[in-house]
């Protein structure tokens, strides 16, 4: 294979592909050491890190449903103290490193902002789709102001490149883009959950134990090919597409509609090594299309 052909940069960082991992699917990424060449992701965005430890929703937390998955995990993870004291040191040389983080108030995310501003750590990434506590339960990923504020304030605390990953629950998720991206975000990855549900037909009761949970999997994978396709004609930041990839066809959408890079999720539970067989397919649909870098395929698409 052709090692140029997905070679390619993504805010300073050097990317071998353009495949990312996505959090909450990969673990810290040494999990999956036995079936992926970890320095051939594009990067690793490991597991949620909040300010202090969290043990999670209590319940059932995942489902399966069809064509995708329900979770409601909680971020259940071990807080950022323990990650820089003992699994950075672990994970920092062996992927690009990007630490996704997630609070409850504007300065939750400065701090953390501040303590991962570290070597090892290659950017972070922002998820805004959990409840700011002082503002009364808005979630900031659905509120352009709550939104632009967190980002502006990660900017502040950090020289690492910010993430910002947008949450399709919302009217018009283009907003919402718009003010990360004039509060300083370096890059936007896209698409989170969608809010979904499933109630036992038996015991007449929702099935997580939460309630509700994020659907993802190849079932949302239209809706977030649409949001990309939005995005991207509404900043001129990069673009980190994400939401049911499933083979290197499915990625090859989110390249067309204007996506930089990738992330795979859902599809790691079931197939371990399913980033690599998409780097591998995606060398194969470059060379078939008579391109010779990645890049000659984003925001192509003739609409």
């Amino acid at each position: 294979m052709n090692k140029n052909l997905l070679q390619t940069e993504l805010c300073g960082m050097n990317l071998p592909t353009p495949i990312f991992a996505a959090s909450g699917t990969f673990g810290f990424g040494e999990e999956f050491e036995n079936f992926v060449d970890l320095k051939r992701l594009g990067g690793v965005m490991v597991k949620c890190i909040t300010p202090k430890p969290r043990r999670g929703n209590d319940g059932v937390r995942i489902t399966e449903t069809p064509s995708g998955m329900l979770n409601c995990i909680g971020l259940e993870n071990p807080g950022v103290e323990t990650f820089l004291t003992k699994i950075l040191p672990r994970i920092k040389d062996k992927m690009n490193v990007v630490v996704n983080v997630s609070g409850s108030s504007v300065e939750d995310y400065s701090e953390l902002a501040k303590l991962l501003d570290v070597d090892g750590v290659a950017a972070i990434e922002l998820n805004i789709s959990c409840p700011n506590v002082k503002d009364g339960g808005i979630i900031f990923g659905t509120d352009e102001r709550q939104a632009a504020k967190v980002t502006s304030a990660a900017k502040k605390f950090t020289s690492k490149p910010v993430i910002v990953k947008l949450s399709p629950n919302v009217t018009d998720i283009t907003k919402i883009a718009r003010a990360c991206e004039e509060s300083g975000a370096d890059c936007l990855s896209l698409i989170n959950t969608l809010m979904g549900m499933e109630i036992n037909i038996h015991t007449w009761r929702p099935t997580l134990g939460n309630i509700t949970g994020g659907l993802s999997g190849g079932a949302i994978k239209p809706v977030a090919v649409r949001m990309v396709w939005q995005v991207a004609q509404a900043v001129k930041i990069p673009i980190i597409g994400m939401g049911g990839i499933r083979s290197a066809s499915d990625a090859a959408e989110f390249f067309l509609a204007g996506a930089s890079a990738v992330a795979i999720g859902t599809a790691n539970f079931s197939e371990p090594a399913i980033t690599m067989k998409i780097a591998d397919d995606l060398e194969t649909y470059l060379q078939s299309h008579g391109l010779k870098n990645i890049r000659e395929l984003v925001g192509k698409i003739m609409a």
